[in-house]
């Protein structure tokens, strides 16, 4: 595929499964890259270099920054590491009984979270860095997001947990997801809240994926007049030779300006929606296999869109490539109408 002028190509990416991309909290220049190849690789998208790379003992299934300088990185070894990109050093925080499939960091509390296949949830001080405590979902966790205090955790059997992180003493709601089949991503509104250009929506949430080709957007505020307001909508299905193909959407990503949001399937492609108007503003061309993570830059500006294939038909031949592309998106793709 051509390289343009708005999209690049990223070298030297990992050969095998990429899960997760993740920006910088305040710069779109440096990309963390989690990969199956047992890496996780930080990228220059300015220069289109790699920086640095650092190893686990397994596939590495989730990473995420703390700051500028501090990397935090889980996966099938069940260890938790953090590595500090000014002196390259690394160490490992802690474990889980499992694979850790979600890391992220809340400034608002100063902790790393992890969830993994144990059903636990884990929370890290960095400043030791030590285990600070641990909480049992009712499954495997699948994925999670933060929504400023509040983590909220999609686990199997579709159930959905909702915390404050202020005080994890008991969950603050046990739900499940509103889609029929398994939960593949959960993404928080940014800012707390779901906004159009002229009022804001009222209340916090979150959008959830299923492996079913569809997306629904759910409100916390579980009064009666909030919870009218969610819905869902099918995505990422084509019609082929008159039958129609459904394809799991594994990836969300907010863009932090305009509280609109992309979704990546295994179809190969990008949609951009507007939650609010209940709309898709636009959808990028096909990429060379499925859609395995996206994320926004801070500014809005850039979206990194990771492609490997992931397995959805077996083995084929020859194997999809593995690569990640680096997409200027402008107001008329991002912005409401």
């Amino acid at each position: 595929m051509g390289e343009s002028r708005m999209e690049f190509r990223l070298k030297n990416t990992p050969n095998d499964c990429i899960q997760s991309v993740k920006f910088g909290p305040s710069s779109s220049q440096f990309l963390l890259v989690a990969s199956w190849d047992k890496s996780v690789r930080l990228f220059d998208v300015v220069n289109n270099n790699m920086r640095l790379q650092y190893q686990h003992s397994g596939p590495v299934l989730d990473c995420c920054f703390q700051d500028a300088v501090h990397a935090y990185s889980g996966g099938l070894d069940g260890q938790l590491k953090t590595f500090d990109l000014n002196t390259n050093t690394e160490s490992v925080v802690g474990t889980h009984d499992a694979p850790i499939r979600c890391v992220e960091f809340c400034p608002e509390v100063n902790m790393i979270i992890t969830g993994a296949w144990d059903s636990n949830i884990k929370l890290w001080d960095p400043r030791g860095p030590r285990e600070a405590g641990i909480f049992q979902q009712p499954n495997k966790v699948y994925t999670m997001d933060l929504c400023g205090e509040k983590l909220v955790v999609g686990t199997s059997n579709r159930k959905v947990m909702v915390w404050d992180l202020r005080n994890m003493g008991f969950a603050q709601q046990r739900r499940e997801s509103s889609l029929k089949y398994q939960t593949r991503c959960i993404q928080c509104f940014p800012n707390k809240q779901l906004y159009c250009l002229r009022e804001c929506l009222c209340s916090a949430g979150y959008v959830v994926s299923s492996i079913e080709g569809r997306v629904a957007v759910e409100y916390l505020d579980p009064s009666p007049e909030v919870q009218k307001k969610k819905y869902a909508f099918k995505c990422h299905r084509l019609k082929e030779d008159g039958i129609e193909k459904i394809f799991p959407v594994n990836s969300i990503s907010f863009h932090n300006g305009y509280n609109t949001f992309a979704t990546g399937g295994s179809d190969g492609y990008v949609n951009i929606w507007d939650g609010f108007n209940k709309k898709r503003l636009c959808q990028f061309h096909r990429y060379p296999t499925s859609i395995s993570s996206l994320c926004f830059s801070n500014d809005g500006n850039i979206l990194a869109i990771a492609c490997s294939y992931m397995y959805e038909q077996e083995q084929i031949d020859p194997m999809p490539e593995d690569c990640i592309f680096i997409r200027r998106v402008t107001d008329q793709e991002t912005k409401p109408k």
